[in-house]
């Protein structure tokens, strides 16, 4: 295991497996500018990982995972702020959610109590939302004074929940239930606070120790392939299954299936880009 300084956010690593956990528990982990610069350099750095096979995001302490960006730290100092001040700090926020939505591992966001604001834009970002009963989840900023088109909500949001779903969310601003956010599609599972840490972890071993090459297309391609024709996209998926299909984990699958026994894949993944 290797961990990192207890900084906010906090990076520990074992079995293939990144935990990013927001730790400033005592004001509902709301980030910083600083926690935004260390979120956007640890995602970065994941883009150039090999040796991971997932990456679960969550919140320390009871309260929640995220209640957005800090009133002190953020909104206080960007009230009256210079217009290149601000666009500079807009700029932070995107990238950091653009850095999770791209980054090749898979991103586990483990939610639970509070999940507002900018914290709900980066469990947007993840990959998969498993969520606690009691968690709350609002994209608060038309009750700030702020548009919804924030951090790239206005983009995920759409093709996560439906634009009408996307719709209530970002012009309401309201806190809807787990069980609310799950009928909308915004999580994949709910479950009690007592087996949150089972399942996270339950999910991100499935991914670390499956076929990390097959499992980092399929992400690039769902991305990929919105902006793609009919056409275009089925031309993809054929290039890129053929050179799926050169990669050791597809013989070990077939093996394994024929000795009756768990596919050992590799765990590294090599020339994952689609040209």
């Amino acid at each position: 295991m290797s961990t990192s300084p207890a900084d906010h956010p906090h990076v520990q690593e074992e079995n293939g497996i990144a935990r990013v956990g927001l730790n400033r528990p005592e004001r509902i982990n709301a980030l910083t500018f600083e926690a935004y610069r260390r979120l956007l350099e640890v995602f970065q750095s994941f883009h150039r990982r090999q040796d991971l096979g997932a990456v679960v995001l969550y919140g320390e302490g009871d309260r929640g995972f995220c209640s957005g960006g800090d009133v002190e730290d953020i909104i206080g100092t960007l009230v009256g702020a210079e217009p290149s001040e601000l666009r500079r700090f807009t700029q932070l926020t995107c990238d950091v959610v653009e850095a999770i939505a791209t980054c090749p591992i898979p991103v586990i966001a483990s939610l639970h109590g509070v999940v507002c604001g900018a914290g709900a834009v980066l469990a947007a970002a993840a990959d998969l939302r498993i969520a606690t009963d009691d968690t709350r989840v609002a994209f608060l900023f038309p009750q700030v004074g702020l548009s919804g088109a924030d951090m790239g909500a206005t983009y995920l949001l759409p093709r996560l929940v439906g634009e009408s779903h996307a719709k209530e969310l970002l012009l309401l601003g309201e806190f809807v239930t787990a069980e609310r956010a799950y009928s909308m599609g915004f999580v994949q599972q709910v479950v009690s606070r007592g087996n949150i840490a089972n399942e996270t972890l339950r999910w991100a071993t499935q991914l670390a120790h499956g076929p990390r090459t097959g499992i980092q297309f399929t992400k690039r391609m769902l991305r990929e392939e919105q902006s793609l024709s009919l056409h275009d996209a089925f031309q993809k998926e054929a290039e890129v299954q053929a050179r799926c299909m050169t990669h050791p984990d597809f013989g070990e699958a077939f093996v394994a299936r024929q000795e009756g026994r768990v596919p050992r894949f590799l765990g590294t993944v090599k020339g994952v880009g689609v040209p």
